[in-house]
């Protein structure tokens, strides 16, 4: 499974921005899908994430704010993150992650190369 995220840049402090992450490969044994992100000097957070059986989860710091979404189209998987009124403090490196199963038991994660969000306050 290959990810390559797009759709970052610079935005207000209370615009939008929606990121896209395109999934390639053996799409189909994708089982979670998810939006991480990283600040500088702060560890990786969760996001956003959406299962197969379509159940979300949302960190609280953007609850109510961002939403997790997925499409499919033939061999292809797009997973997407709209945010809306983007605060100084969602400026962060945003990773696509996608758990993948190789075989019946084993999961394995996958990472795009992320894609920068700043919001200018």
């Amino acid at each position: 499974v290959q990810l390559v995220e797009s759709g970052g840049g610079l935005v207000q402090a209370g615009g939008s921005l929606k990121l896209s992450c395109t999934a390639s490969g053996d799409i189909f044994s994708i089982n979670t899908m998810a939006w991480y992100r990283q600040a500088p000097g702060k560890q990786r957070e969760l996001v956003a994430a959406l299962t197969t059986g379509g159940s979300t989860t949302y960190a609280d710091s953007v609850k109510g704010r961002f939403t997790i979404s997925r499409d499919n189209t033939g061999n292809t998987m797009y997973l997407y993150l709209q945010m809306s009124n983007l605060k100084f403090e969602d400026t962060a490196v945003y990773y696509c992650n996608a758990d993948y199963y190789v075989d019946s038991y084993s999961l394995l994660s996958a990472w795009g190369q992320g894609t920068q969000v700043t919001v200018s306050s």
